[in-house]
């Protein structure tokens, strides 16, 4: 059988080609502006707190900053990665004088805010790959659980949800998936993450200097107040749920003998 190429299949293909180059290029574009956010942090960072070394303990250098930054950064693209204690290290330390606190949060705000804009445009351009880790992160019971608490108002879920661990990327990449706005994305993002690392630098910042001379139990007590205080909002949250429930199922009898 010979096949014989018409206007509609040339106008088809043309097509078709037109959209995986449109897609392809704004990937590139995409993954070209995060190199460009990357690079620019490191040189921001590294102006403010000099230019030597890439040693979190760095007492004289940017470096500390940035690895900051890139850690925090890399949590928020892949979760395994240690955003929170790194921000509880960094926090110690500078309760200690080695680094400087306003750097510290700065660079936890900018990784945050950076991360989270990576994975939606990720999840944007690549639904085939990012739908299945979505879905089962989705099915962990905490991340469940947290987003039925929070509701279905958007920008409590992106700010709220940085806190619990495991959820902030099933947040970030549904947000993609779901073609949430970007710029709502952005600044619901930017004030999470804001918030994010000014309460966890400056918990860890206070247990540190208290604790002087234990930086390893400030990092770890740190880490336990957060865990702590996250559970006790969703046990008010759940308790306050119950009662709303329980409120609903004692109304509806009313409404049906009144009827």
């Amino acid at each position: 059988m010979v096949h014989t190429l018409t206007d509609d299949s040339l106008v088809y293909g043309g097509l078709r080609m037109g959209r995986a180059w449109s897609e392809h290029r704004r990937v590139v574009l995409y993954a070209s502006g995060t190199v460009a956010l990357v690079v620019v942090a490191a040189v921001v960072l590294n102006v403010l707190g000099g230019s030597e070394g890439f040693s979190l303990s760095s007492t004289s250098g940017g470096g500390g900053y940035f690895t900051v930054f890139a850690l925090v950064f890399g949590d928020a693209v892949c979760p395994i990665l240690p955003g929170e204690t790194t921000l509880n290290a960094a926090s110690t330390l500078a309760a200690e004088g080695s680094l400087d606190l306003p750097l510290v949060m700065l660079a936890g705000a900018l990784g945050a805010i950076v991360g989270d804009s990576t994975l939606y445009w990720i999840a944007r351009s690549s639904r085939r790959r990012i739908q299945p880790q979505v879905e089962k992160a989705e099915k962990n019971k905490n991340a469940a659980l947290a987003l039925e608490y929070m509701g279905s108002s958007a920008p409590v879920v992106i700010v709220a949800g940085r806190y619990v661990p495991g959820l902030r990327f099933v947040v970030n990449a549904t947000m993609g998936l779901s073609e949430f706005p970007y710029r709502r994305f952005l600044l619901w993002s930017a004030i999470g993450g804001a918030l994010w690392s000014v309460y966890t630098c400056g918990l860890a910042y206070l247990i540190g200097t208290a604790l002087s001379g234990f930086p390893l139990a400030s990092v770890i007590i740190a880490g336990v107040v957060t865990t702590v205080a996250i559970a006790v909002v969703f046990l008010f949250l759940r308790r306050a749920r119950r009662q709303e429930r329980a409120a609903l199922a004692a109304e509806r009898p009313a409404v049906g003998s009144a009827r």
